[in-house]
């Protein structure tokens, strides 16, 4: 592909506003993820296009569509936000000073009942370094830097992360001491609070299909903490991780004579942080608290 007359003064910013369009579809949607405003973004990118002679998008109704020429500029966009990644991570990670951000990224019910605590207590220890938890559903790329520190439910499968089991986090059903507990085997008259559709495959929920398969399910949410609030307040009962259960007020742990399966919790950063001072004291602090 040509460049227009311009093509040799783009910046790299440009790049990432490209980016931003291709990943999102729409204008608004990358605005947000870039902290501009829609006519900013809508304004650069016809002058991208203008200074590479080219058109990048096709404006249908649903979105921004990559044109041909637009495909070609993504691999090479790709590629050298790769390399400033990279770069970036790099040089991080030389950093051995106890200051600077540590972005975490986990779920939200085991950042409250599990990290919390540790986390207050690396506050205390190095006061210099400002910890930013991000506890949405999302999957954030070690990669980009969209988080230094991540921790999950399976396995770290991404190329260039370091990873490592943390701990097991053992489950039990719980529900009000008020209510009658239900029957393993058949569950007639048991009502549940379970995860919600999109979490149907969850290993806690197929332990109450098979343990209690005619149990009725009254509420849904892929929020475990408010899975405990609800069954707290009687409305069914919950499998919930026990740091979880055992922290709410009301509820109480039902034997069914089988526990359901608990999860094992890893812990992921990227290769480039390992030799990171300020990762490196939290991930030790982590480990000396909660591993096991």
């Amino acid at each position: 592909m040509t460049l227009g007359a311009g093509g040799d003064g783009m910046e790299w910013s440009d790049l990432r506003l490209f980016l931003a369009i291709a990943r999102e579809g729409t204008l608004g949607a990358a605005a947000r993820k870039l902290g501009l405003t829609q006519p900013t973004m809508g304004r650069r990118l016809r002058a991208l296009e203008a200074a590479l002679g080219q058109s990048l998008f096709q404006r249908t109704g649903d979105g921004f569509v990559l044109t041909d020429e637009g495909q070609t500029v993504l691999a090479h966009a790709e590629r050298m936000e790769e390399e400033a990644l990279a770069l970036a991570r790099e040089l991080s990670g030389q950093g051995r000073q106890m200051e600077g951000l540590l972005r975490l990224s986990a779920s939200d019910w085991f950042s409250l009942h599990v990290l919390t605590p540790v986390l207050a207590e690396f506050a205390r220890l190095y006061p210099r370094v400002t910890v930013e938890l991000l506890t949405d559903t999302r999957r954030v790329s070690l990669g980009r830097r969209e988080a230094d520190l991540a921790f999950r439910i399976t396995p770290f499968e991404e190329p260039d992360v370091i990873s490592r089991k943390l701990l097991h986090i053992d489950y039990a059903l719980y529900g009000p001491p008020e209510m009658a507990p239900p029957v393993a085997g058949d569950g007639t008259g048991t009502r549940l609070v379970t995860m919600d559709t999109a979490f149907g495959g969850m290993p806690d929920v197929a332990w109450l299909r098979r343990l209690l398969p005619k149990a009725e399910t009254v509420f849904a949410s892929n929020n475990r903490d408010i899975q405990a609030q609800m069954a707290a307040r009687g409305v069914g009962f919950a499998v919930l991780p026990r740091p979880l259960g055992e922290a709410m007020p009301g509820l109480r742990p039902v034997d069914l004579g089988e526990a359901p399966p608990g999860r094992d919790t890893w812990i992921g950063y990227h290769r480039d942080l390992k030799r990171l001072g300020r990762l490196r004291a939290l991930l030790d602090l982590l480990i000396e608290r909660l591993a096991r």
